[in-house]
């Protein structure tokens, strides 16, 4: 019996490679070639191109979030904060707040206020508007996305006692046609 190429099981695999020691040293040199040219960019167009993947990453998180441990929210403002920024206190004069609270948001130590929030979402539309179309509101999104993930991550912690606290006073019963 013969394949049709579409079928067969060796078609569209890419033949160059003798060897997988062929295959790892290509990949490394592409790799190096890549940071060679990612090194020689103008500082703007390195800034846009890293501001791009952040925005695609950001937008994957939040179409296809993880659950676990990790703060993505917190995770992606420092990356933000360090490619515009070489000096966290300049971000925290522009957005007016103070060293102190960037320092303990950063830190995970508080919260982001509203306040916070809303002067990041005007913030980072202002950088992309020179980049490439960005939505502020991607970054409540992600916020959210990390409470909810904590929360749920956090069920058999704070479930047992939730359960005591919670009754209902009438049955349920569905409505009957």
């Amino acid at each position: 019996m013969t394949m049709n190429n579409s079928t067969d099981p060796e078609y569209a695999v890419d033949s160059r490679y003798s060897s997988e020691e062929v295959q790892k040293a290509d990949s490394v040199a592409l790799m190096k070639a890549r940071l060679e040219r990612m090194e020689n960019l103008p500082k703007e167009e390195l800034m846009k191109a890293k501001l791009m993947q952040l925005k695609l990453k950001m937008t994957d998180y939040v179409e296809n979030p993880v659950y676990d441990q990790r703060n993505y929210f917190l995770e992606f403002l420092k990356i933000y904060v360090g490619i515009i920024y070489q000096n966290k206190r300049d971000f925290a004069k522009d957005i007016q707040v103070t060293p102190v609270e960037l320092s303990q948001v950063l830190n995970n130590h508080r919260k982001p206020k509203d306040s916070f929030l809303k002067k990041l979402i005007v913030h980072s539309e202002r950088v992309y508007e020179h980049v490439c179309p960005f939505s502020g509101k991607v970054w409540l999104e992600v916020y959210h996305q990390d409470q909810m993930s904590k929360t749920m991550n956090e069920e058999a912690i704070w479930r047992p006692d939730i359960e005591k606290q919670v009754t209902l006073s009438e049955p349920f019963t569905p409505y009957k046609k």
